[in-house]
């Protein structure tokens, strides 16, 4: 679709009976040019990251330790990015090395399950969990070249096995062990999300603990993302350029590469760094800042000869928790809505890109209008 267009056009390729394509690796290799589905358009594969973002990350370090002065300057940084492109990397952020070495092992043996069994956890159509191939169940063109398996955690579930609980009702009890560690990773990411969404509130000068506490009782989606190789993959994306619909994006890579966000106007990469989460502004949260803060524009390629893969912690508010900006930052740019009426746009009307919030809130000013 055209993404400049002034009026609201719903992607016509969402289409339900799509099944025609599965993404078998195996056999998709053999095949001697890549198939249709997967060509992308030049627009989207130009302009090649010829650099590396050189933002220094934030330390959270001194936010733990309740030293002001780098509280200050932690917010700082956050908000200059913030207003820049919404992206950042923290280090120093109190999460043990060994539950995200843990949690990666357990999405590798994920991913490296037999293709029958893992569409035996297909997604649904318009739900967010399960198995996804290259969302050839969604979409007829520009299909991403990747694999997905998505599953929900309850921020107010505390010490809940409702991860646990979601892995052995779809694996089966032998995968007991990995629900464990993918629980035990949604809670640090839940603790460390709740850190940033501080610093967050500081940053646009609001009551530091507005943000902290709206999403406390939120339910967020954790991911895993496996790339495989593509022997062309100058002519496909992993992930095509858009902004997430969610609130904010805190995401783990291995050392392979592939993100890039668009920042001065160019593609620049992110160097994979072992000791660093990646963080990005959602549509959401764009919404919750009323515009102040940019929703991050980014893309993933992938790479002809190794498999990349990441983990992906998406935070939502509650599904009919209200998204509307705090007093300090009124003047309102958008409507009410709840995250739930975005995700339906989303997941059952649009293909996010880089204009899903602008589209959304004209597709809402349709069906839910404002009294």
């Amino acid at each position: 679709m055209d993404s400049s267009a002034s009026t609201l056009i719903l992607c016509p390729s969402l289409n339900r009976e799509n099944g025609g394509v599965v993404f078998d690796t195996s056999l998709l290799e053999k095949q001697s040019n890549l198939p249709t589905q997967f060509l992308w358009p030049h627009e989207d594969l130009a302009y090649a990251a010829q650099d590396e973002l050189k933002d220094p990350p934030v330390d959270l370090q001194g936010f733990f330790n309740g030293d002001q002065q780098a509280i200050n300057v932690a917010a700082a940084q956050i908000r200059a990015a913030c207003l820049n492109h919404g992206f950042f990397q923290v280090i120093n952020h109190g999460v043990d090395s060994t539950i995200v070495c843990a949690a990666h092992k357990q999405i590798d043996e994920f991913f490296k399950l037999p293709l029958s069994r893992k569409l035996d956890i297909k997604r649904k159509p318009g739900a967010l969990c399960g198995y996804s191939g290259a969302h050839a169940d969604r979409f007829a063109t520009k299909l991403p070249w990747k694999e997905t398996f998505s599953f929900a955690y309850q921020h107010a579930d505390g010490p809940g096995l409702d991860v646990v609980n979601y892995i052995k009702s779809v694996l089966g009890n032998d995968f007991e062990e990995a629900g464990c560690v993918y629980q035990k990773y949604c809670e640090t990411m839940k603790d460390l999300s709740l850190a940033i969404l501080e610093l967050l509130g500081m940053s646009l000068g609001v009551d530091r603990m507005h943000y902290r506490k709206y999403f406390e009782d939120g339910r967020s989606i954790m991911r895993g993302n496996n790339y495989p190789p593509c022997k062309e993959a100058g002519l496909t994306l992993g992930t095509g350029p858009h902004s997430d619909p969610n609130s904010l994006t805190i995401l783990h890579q291995d050392q392979v590469g592939g993100l890039q966000i668009f920042s001065d106007n160019k593609w620049q990469a992110i160097k994979p760094r072992p000791d660093a989460f990646v963080v990005n502004i959602g549509d959401t949260f764009m919404a919750l800042s009323n515009g102040r803060y940019k929703s991050c524009l980014h893309r993933a390629v992938v790479n002809k000869e190794r498999v990349r893969r990441s983990l992906v912690f998406f935070v939502n508010p509650k599904d009919d928790k209200i998204v509307r900006p705090p007093q300090d930052v009124m003047k309102r740019e958008y409507p009410d809505f709840t995250w739930s009426d975005l995700r339906e746009f989303t997941q059952n009307h649009y293909r996010a890109d880089t204009t899903t919030l602008q589209n959304f809130v004209q597709w809402l000013s349709f069906t839910k209008p404002q009294p």
